[in-house]
């Protein structure tokens, strides 16, 4: 196979600044004093050690209160620096990725490869990106090493989800399209049998017998689309302390002209938009210890944040193994993530998810044309080769995050203060350092990172649950997603969140895509979250800037 697309390589110089300290001398209103004696309205060194230690204590106070010993040590050990450091201004911190970062604020800050990259191993990144971005093709074709989409399908490439490599959004209106945002389907466990394998990982969801567990809105020529994405936005308002008001929007999805027979009532539905594409082979690399002694700590906390990971069963292993990718954390790496993607999204088959993505019962999907070629060694044909598996792989893992811009700003300074006093950091964990493990994924090795993530899942509350189709609540012992249910989220990365919208003018947050701006995000945090978005809604004009001058600097 060739790629006959010339691509041109440009090398960007790696970002560095350097931060200049000046403390202010102190002022004091006395003007008569002052005119005595200019020493007076100096202050001593005493004086200014004793202030900033007075400083120092009432930040470690607020720390302490947000989170018990337990769950500080642990972000402690995890990032190999004391809290108090990770709390201040880090020069080390500007490079979130770490050596993989780049320093570019555009609309290709999502797009562009690890940093740390060598010449012989980008030309795999770029072949990557080209079979990430480019439509894959209806069966047969003239073009058969991207052939074969469909027959059931919700995009054509991976790219009109992930637009720019960044997230996604909602449809805003019941006329736009849903490119970017897919509907997860799950039925409740109806018998012993079902549960004893929802409960072991041996399963992922219990499947509807017709629609199977994601729902495909396009069909090729012949095959019905299985309904149709509309979704409605009703207004939410929220004061904070000062009387200031917040418009929040809730969205209320619809599944309309359905293909293959009516839904059940009972049925679950989980709107979830595309998320970006940056860092992922950096969260690959974290040792799933790491992120299971996360758990031991957040149980200690008394009765609020929580945490668990999700256990799943790896498609390419048969073997259970710790969740740790998309929206409730029920893919184990970026192979079978990337892989499960061209099969549910795209009806593309691989070594391995080889079966199309069709319910036995929809006989014209089942009967359509593949664009599957022969493997040889006795393997099944299939769409994605192993060859083009592996490059988009090397692409998706070697997607550069950003560097943070404005770090050592006062006004973010002031905001990172607020995120760390309310305690945001239990759930989102600063800091990384990843080991250097015996695979080729080299870039990525050694680095320290600041992804701000646990990786776990939280229960956020009744807000943000998914519903029924009929929209009521499941109840909480029903799981959707392996060990996941309704309630229950991944932690999501918040490195190069500030560049969200620069990447995509139309991006949004939050797993549903219901929040338009990081503030809005914020404020729909319930359940387990419920305290601090609280803490939130006592913020003035001013702790509202700082806080959201904090999170755009990421």
């Amino acid at each position: 196979m060739t790629i006959t697309n010339v691509l041109k390589v440009k090398q960007y110089a790696s970002f560095y600044a350097s931060f200049i300290h000046k403390t202010a001398p102190l002022k004091l209103s006395l003007g008569m004093l002052c005119a005595l004696s200019i020493s007076a309205c100096q202050p001593t060194d005493d004086v200014a050690n004793n202030t900033a230690e007075s400083d120092n204590k009432t930040q470690k106070n607020a720390q302490s209160q947000a989170l018990t010993s337990e769950r500080a040590q642990t972000i402690e050990a995890l990032a190999g620096v004391p809290m108090q450091q990770l709390a201040n201004f880090d020069p080390q911190e500007i490079k979130q990725g770490g050596d993989t970062g780049i320093s570019i604020t555009s609309s290709e800050s999502y797009s562009k490869p690890s940093s740390n990259i060598t010449a012989s191993r980008k030309g795999s990144f770029f072949i990557g990106n080209a079979f990430f971005r480019q439509p894959w093709v209806i069966a047969p074709a003239s073009t058969d090493s991207r052939d074969g989409l469909g027959a059931l399908f919700n995009v054509a490439a991976c790219q009109s989800c992930h637009v720019k490599d960044g997230r996604g959004h909602a449809p805003m209106t019941s006329d736009d399209d849903a490119d970017s945002l897919l509907i997860r389907l799950a039925m409740p466990a109806t018998t012993a049998a079902q549960r004893q394998q929802l409960q072991d990982s041996l399963i992922e969801k219990v499947v509807h017998p017709m629609y199977g567990g994601q729902l495909q809105d396009r069909g090729v020529q012949g095959v019905p689309a299985e309904a149709r994405i509309a979704v409605q936005w009703t207004d939410k308002s929220v004061t904070f302390a000062d009387g200031y008001v917040e418009t929040l929007r809730a969205p209320i999805f619809n599944l309309t002209n359905p293909g293959y027979g009516p839904f059940d009532g009972e049925l679950m539905v989980s709107p979830r938009i595309a998320l970006p594409m940056i860092g992922l082979g950096l969260l690959e690399q974290i040792p799933d210890a790491d992120i299971k002694k996360q758990v031991a700590s957040n149980h200690k906390n008394s009765s609020d944040i929580k945490g668990k990971f999700n256990l799943v069963m790896d498609p390419q292993t048969s073997k259970v193994a710790l969740g740790r990718f998309g929206w409730k954390a029920g893919q184990t790496k970026l192979l079978t993530q990337n892989q499960s993607a061209f099969n549910e999204d795209m009806g593309l088959t691989s070594n391995i998810r080889p079966k199309e993505s069709c319910m036995p019962t929809q006989t014209a999907c089942m009967n359509a044309a593949t664009g599957a070629d022969e493997q040889g060694n006795g393997k099944q044909p299939v769409e994605v080769n192993d060859e083009v598996a592996k490059f988009v792989e090397f692409y998706t893992r070697n997607l550069a995050v950003p560097h943070r811009r404005n770090a050592d700003d006062k006004l973010v300074l002031a905001g990172k203060k607020h995120f760390y006093d309310m305690g945001c950091q239990s759930c989102h964990t600063p800091r990384y350092q990843l080991p250097k493990t015996d695979d080729d994924h080299i870039e990525q090795h050694g680095q320290v990172i600041y992804p701000y993530t646990d990786l776990l899942l939280h229960d956020l509350g009744d807000d943000l649950a998914d519903r029924t189709i009929a929209g009521k609540l499941p109840p909480k012992d029903l799981q959707v997603e392996f060990l996941a249910n309704s309630y229950e989220w991944r932690t999501p990365a918040l490195w190069g969140i500030g560049l969200a919208q620069t990447v995509d003018p139309q991006a949004t947050f939050l797993h549903d895509g219901r929040a338009r701006t990081l503030m809005e995000a914020v404020l729909w945090h319930g359940g387990e979250a419920k305290k601090q978005q609280q803490k939130v809604l006592k913020l003035d004009k001013q702790g509202r800037a700082e806080l959201n001058a904090f999170l755009q600097s990421l």
